[in-house]
């Protein structure tokens, strides 16, 4: 790293850290406390009633505390980063930064502890005495061999998970990048020679590791900045060290290097040398993993070992190697099943869950978080990225299963399955309300095409899809266009095989095609000359034809371009007396609860008829996420307090459904906070006709829906489902182009049941 670059990193970290507010964490309360009562149940009386159950058993701090979800993150400052003993207080950004990840990826609660004590034995002891107040113990940061005396003590002394993360986070996620680049060179634990560099505790961490996965003690080479380890050694030894002493007259790395299969680098740069890279094994695998600087760049293996599988610590090339992987998952698995340890098994399983990740098809949310990178299964891609969402499932499930199959849980979990979907659903916020969807579409095997075939969220969609549910994708687009996307995103979908293709530029179908469009729209302006063009050139036009002849039970369009542009030619081709858009619906998922808004597309300033239709149907939709529908008529008006435009269509609209008998909750016509704020309906209407706040807006045009919508969306970070085009029997949907690929697998499994069952 150039003094330039570190310049112009600085400021911006500084920065970072200083504002809004100096540094990265701050403690919210989980209850309420806004009145007496409150006061009364979170302090003095009520408080004593969970004190008194905790004596009784001290497992239920785990139900009444935090305790059961909070980490510590502890360190001396003995060993920062590369940055050496610099003391527990400028240690503490690190440790803050620790915890936020612990929050981020795992939503495990955390403190940051920094001790001045440099003592191993009594900083143990500080340790062991906070027990009571943590659920586990993250070491961080404490140097060698000190951490080993530190975490010997604790873990014989607690009976809560203890880890230092420096030992065997790296030992874990160098486990599961070692066995994937094992898997890509084609050699195994037990044949490979291993030369490392690096004596402290996370190379002795990591080299413990491999043999736990089946390297052989005898084909391990450990070198440190005074030589090789070998037996008689004197000079800067411990017992950590000792264990991997061999008996030989070398003395040196370039005395060991010749044939080693894999190079262990956790020392510092210029430690492996091009040349010693060249006297290595064929296809040799290189983890230089030294920070900031590897111990050699990619580049110079690459010069001499072309095929050569390189590892880093470093974001900016391929394969980082980064505790983040694994701390937070270990710890959530850990946490949830109230293990006393955290023990090899838990830690194997760890590195299974991790390699088998990378194996499987990419995420969506991963390919979205490193555009542009390469992330299929290979020599570039031996381990997940930390922003992959499926770690936490996949990772702490595995984690669980190893704490209970070990004997060492506390609180066994009844249904491992459940509980990893209940994981997914804390990352994927829809999987919650999806659920009912789902299932529904596991139950109804549909036929989805979607017209922009070509777009990597529709082929992402399309490879969920044939994970999650029984129904099968059609895709439109150009053949040649989609395998090289397919190839790009690392998506091992075929054509043929998994989804149906349909060619624009030459599908046997095209006469037919076209000339069921022209039957349709040969009184509307639509010669034959036209409708061969649009059958050639327009996706969403050539879906819903394929829908009207039955080719597809439903079509999803509009990744790209205006939705009314799409709507045209479903109302065009799919349209009817009986049949016809209605309003578009959007779910909004936020943490505060699920919020459904219309119409956000279809009538700008729609009549009380319309806004009749859209209130039908949108709790009929509501019905298919398992809610019972609560719908709110917005207007500025409010319960006939002004003569407008808005307030009169929403009067009528009332009045009409009253006068048809509706089997769901509605009232009208009101403001936004009256509809969500039931105390505040109260006191403006006392006789409303339901009570707790309403999970359906209905807007009086478009604008209002529209910006309430893309307000949510922005500003207070809910996650849409939909637009669901409403009227059309499930037969269309139009989405955004600001849509996800889980996004478009939520609408697939919406599209994939029939509405009809809901009323």
């Amino acid at each position: 790293m150039t003094e330039q670059t570190q310049d112009d990193n600085r400021h911006p970290a500084l920065l970072y850290h200083e504002y809004p507010r100096p540094g990265k964490l701050e403690i919210r309360a989980t209850k309420p406390l806004a009145n007496g009562y409150d006061l009364s149940r979170a302090y003095s009386p009520g408080v004593a009633e969970a004190c008194l159950e905790i004596k009784a058993d001290p497992e239920n701090a785990a139900r009444y505390t935090t305790r059961g979800n909070l980490v510590a993150v502890v360190t001396n400052g003995s060993a920062v980063l590369g940055l050496g003993n610099i003391g527990a207080l400028a240690s503490k950004p690190v440790m803050e930064g620790k915890a936020v990840l612990f929050k981020k990826f795992a939503n495990i609660d955390c403190f940051d502890i920094e001790l001045d004590e440099p003592d191993p034995v009594k900083l143990a002891e500080i340790v062991c005495a906070m027990e009571p107040t943590f659920g586990a113990i993250n070491l961080e940061d404490i140097k060698a061999p000190d951490c080993f005396i530190v975490e010997k003590i604790c873990r014989e002394r607690m009976g809560i998970p203890v880890f230092h993360d420096d030992q065997h986070g790296t030992a874990i996620v160098v486990g599961a990048a070692a066995t994937n680049a094992l898997r890509v060179a084609g050699k195994r634990f037990e044949d490979i020679k291993i030369v490392s560099t690096g004596g402290g505790a996370a190379g002795i961490a990591c080299l413990n590791m491999l043999l736990k996965l089946g390297v052989k003690r005898e084909n391990v080479w450990l070198c440190d900045i005074h030589g090789l380890v070998h037996a008689g050694r004197e000079v800067d030894m411990n017992p950590q060290k000792a264990a991997f002493a061999q008996v030989t007259d070398g003395r040196t790395l370039d005395d060991v290097i010749d044939g080693a299969d894999l190079f262990l680098g956790l020392s510092g740069p210029g430690a492996l040398t091009a040349d010693h890279v060249a006297r290595m094994a064929q296809r040799p695998i290189i983890f230089a993993l030294a920070n900031p600087t590897p111990e050699i760049l990619p580049d110079q293996v690459r010069e001499v070992a072309p095929d050569a599988i390189i590892a880093t610590g470093r974001s900016d090339f391929p394969n980082q190697v980064n505790n983040v992987l694994c701390f937070p998952f270990i710890f959530r698995g850990a946490l949830d099943v109230g293990a006393t340890e955290i023990n090899d098994a838990m830690q194997i399983g760890c590195v299974e869950g991790i390699a088998a990740l990378a194996r499987a098809t990419t995420s969506a949310e991963a390919a979205a978080a490193y555009k542009g990178e390469q992330l299929s299964f290979g020599a570039d891609y031996l381990i997940p990225k930390p922003f992959d969402p499926r770690l936490m499932g996949i990772v702490a499930s595995s984690v669980a299963r190893a704490a209970m199959d070990s004997g060492v849980a506390k609180r066994p979990l009844p249904d491992l399955d459940a509980y990893k979907a209940g994981l997914d659903a804390s990352v994927f916020r829809s999987a919650m309300i999806m659920r009912p969807v789902f299932e529904a579409a596991r139950h109804a095997s549909r036929r989805i095409v979607f017209a922009e075939g070509e777009d990597e969220r529709v082929l992402r969609a399309a490879s969920a899809m044939l994970e999650e549910t029984t129904e099968v994708p059609i895709l439109i687009g150009r053949p040649e266009v989609i395998a090289n996307r397919l190839e790009r995103a690392g998506l091992s979908i075929k054509p043929g095989r998994d989804f149906e293709l349909v060619n624009p530029q030459d599908d046997p179908r095209y006469r037919n095609y076209w000339q069921s469009y022209h039957q349709i729209m040969q009184r509307r302006g639509v010669t034959p000359d036209l409708a061969r063009a649009i059958l050639r050139t327009n996706t969403t036009a050539i879906g819903a034809i394929m829908v009207h002849r039955g080719d597809a039970d439903s079509l999803i369009c509009g990744t790209f371009g205006q939705y009314l542009w799409h709507l045209n030619y479903i109302s065009q081709i799919l349209g009817s007396a009986a049949r016809h858009p209605v309003g578009a619906l959007s779910l909004l998922i936020q943490q505060e609860g699920n919020l459904f808004v219309a119409d956000t597309q279809v009538h700008p300033n729609p009549t009380p008829e319309q806004i009749v239709e859209t209130t039908i149907g949108a709790a009929r939709h509501v019905r298919r996420f398992g809610l019972d529908p609560k719908i709110a008529l917005c207007s500025h008006s409010q319960f006939g307090n002004l003569d407008t435009p808005s307030g009169r269509n929403m009067r009528a609209a009332l009045e009409m459904l009253d006068s048809m008998g509706m089997d769901f909750d509605y009232e009208g016509e009101m403001h936004v906070d009256a509809a969500l704020d039931t105390d505040l309906r109260a006191r403006l209407l006392p006789d409303a006709r339901f009570s707790g706040p309403a999970n359906v807006l209905i807007f009086a045009n478009t604008d209002a829906a529209s910006g309430v919508r893309n307000i949510l969306k922005t500003r207070a970070g809910a996650l849409e489902v939909g637009p669901i085009l409403m009227g059309m029997g499930n037969t269309a949907h139009i989405v955004t182009p600001s849509i996800t690929a889980r996004g478009l697998l939520n609408m697939s499994a919406l599209a994939g049941t029939p509405v009809a069952q809901y009323g």
